[in-house]
């Protein structure tokens, strides 16, 4: 007897971290309206153009395995599907495939494809398209996690159009990877600057460090999107996007701060505020000294006072965590760990001395400087670690520097980012850290963690996995991998006449709900 497996994970996940209040109404299947954390007695009114101010170019590629920023999977969510996908109430619902199941020993998964599904060229996705999707995927994604659980798929096939997919063996997280497989058209070449998707916004135009425009798709399955067309503007300088939201040239703006969103019209503009649902730290490169000393690390945890960091960037907003696993995942977050290193400044100079640094040391702090809650962080923290005796210079570089010379390169002493989850497990947030991981871009190199993800990776008892999950969380505190910080208040802008933003567990951007109200 098969298992039906839709809305298994994680079934309380953001609610009961979001501030502002949801609606009752929960999707049940991707194409739905859901729960709208702006929902009002105003009627929704279909179409109108929608300008939205972002903070980030999209990087070289839009090609759906070659996505590496969270700010471009967060956009590229309205173009893209997978054969399941993502809800704003954390569970995984039929998008390209109309059912689900699995079988007992956890091995065979059973996806028959929803009749009709349109490509935003016109055709429409075949069984031939989605195992072109998933082989493609699996040969060419620069998600190492992604990457691993397809290495596990034995077999991909199909009868008629139904999908078959055996493992060599079980993963319990395996569905929320099939949700970051997207489905394209089979041998499409354009899809790093023109993609072609299943999801309710087609692709229009890009231009480079300015904008990406899409429109609604008049073709898709679900419930289609309210605006008719989305213009996202990018504004890599902090000062301009306050220019053009004080000029009330944008409509909507995501990932402001408290100080950036007093500054706006209340009569122009209303505020929301959520979660980031990133993991905010002082990343540290662990093969380089003074960094490879665990006690140094450990020092500079008890050197920083993050109580004291989200009251002076924040106002007291945001959620203080102590490893690599943000509250969203409730069933993971433990607490108890965001005090495990109280303010204690001469418990961390004492550290320094035991390491062999009485008198402290110099180190450089290489931040983004297009993402503003990270250059307020860094300010505070050089002026911390100033009092034990460590003197952090801050250097604020471009996004695609950053991405290029920190992220790829290695090449960083300590910088100031946050890291989100791919999928909603908490393997993809914690996989990073495996010492042969790609994306672990700290060097972190510790067999003791490697043995229990692996051990993870493979058990099918749920039980079981999230013991060992919350294990390697701690190790990361105990070994003090990183300065963790916070996840990040959320606060989004929307013009008075708008409505219908969600807020997710994952780092995404739905505009399909958004719509301007009469």
């Amino acid at each position: 007897m098969k298992k039906r497996i839709f809305a298994l994970f994680l079934s309380a996940l953001l609610l009961a971290t979001v501030l502002c209040g949801c609606g009752d109404t929960k999707p049940q299947e991707a194409g739905g309206v859901g729960s709208d954390t702006t929902s009002s007695s105003r009627e929704a009114v279909t179409g109108g153009e929608l300008v939205v101010g972002i903070s980030q170019d999209l990087g070289d590629s839009l090609d759906p395995y070659q996505l590496t920023a969270a700010g471009t999977r967060e956009v590229l969510f309205n173009i893209y599907e997978g054969l399941v996908k993502a809800t704003a109430t954390g569970a995984y619902v039929p998008a390209v495939a109309s059912d689900s199941s699995v079988s007992e020993d956890g091995l065979t998964y059973t996806f028959p494809l929803r009749k009709d599904v349109k490509f935003h060229n016109g055709d429409t996705v075949t069984s031939e398209d989605v195992i072109y999707s998933f082989k493609t995927c699996a040969e060419t994604t620069v998600d190492t996690a992604l990457a691993a659980a397809l290495s596990s798929m034995k077999d991909i096939s199909a009868k008629g159009e139904t999908i078959t997919i055996t493992l060599s063996e079980p993963n319990p997280d395996f569905l929320s990877y099939v949700g970051m497989v997207f489905i394209v058209p089979a041998d499409y070449t354009e899809q790093s600057t023109s993609p072609v998707g299943t999801g309710p916004f087609r692709f229009v135009s890009r231009s480079v460090q300015e904008n990406l425009v899409m429109e609604k798709f008049d073709g898709y399955w679900g419930q289609a999107a309210y605006l008719d067309r989305v213009t996202l503007k990018i504004f890599e300088d902090a000062n301009a996007l306050m220019s053009a939201l004080s000029a009330e040239s944008v409509d909507m703006a995501i990932h402001l701060t408290v100080d950036q969103v007093a500054t706006l019209s209340a009569d122009a503009y209303k505020t929301l505020e959520g979660t980031m649902n990133l993991v905010q730290a002082l990343y540290l490169n662990n093969d380089k000294e003074p960094f490879d000393n665990e006690k140094v690390r450990q020092a500079m945890c008890y050197a920083v006072n993050v109580k004291d960091i989200l009251n002076l960037t924040g106002e007291g907003h945001g959620t203080q965590i102590g490893t690599s696993i943000y509250p969203a995942f409730t069933k993971y977050f433990e607490e108890s760990l965001s005090d495990a290193y109280p303010h204690d400044t001469e418990k961390a100079k004492q550290l320094l001395k035991e390491a062999g640094y009485e008198d402290g040391f110099s180190m450089t702090i290489t931040v983004p400087s297009n993402y503003t809650p990270h250059m307020n962080v860094a300010e505070v923290l050089v002026e911390q670690l100033a009092q034990v005796g460590i003197t952090a210079t801050l250097e604020p570089v471009e996004w695609e520097t950053w991405l290029s010379r920190v992220y790829a390169g290695r090449d960083f002493e300590g910088t100031v980012v946050g890291f989100d989850a791919s999928n909603l497990s908490a393997g993809a947030l914690l996989n990073r850290w495996t010492s042969d991981d790609e994306n672990n871009m700290i060097n972190y190199d510790n067999a003791a963690y490697d043995k229990i993800m692996k051990e993870a990776a493979v058990t099918t008892d749920d039980t079981k996995q999230t013991e060992l999950y919350k294990q390697a969380a701690k190790m990361l505190s105990d070994t003090a991998a990183n300065v963790y910080i916070q996840d990040l208040a959320d606060f989004v802008v929307l013009k008075s006449n708008l409505d219908g933003y969600q807020f997710y567990p994952l780092y995404v951007l739905d505009l399909s709900t958004i719509h301007y109200v009469k």
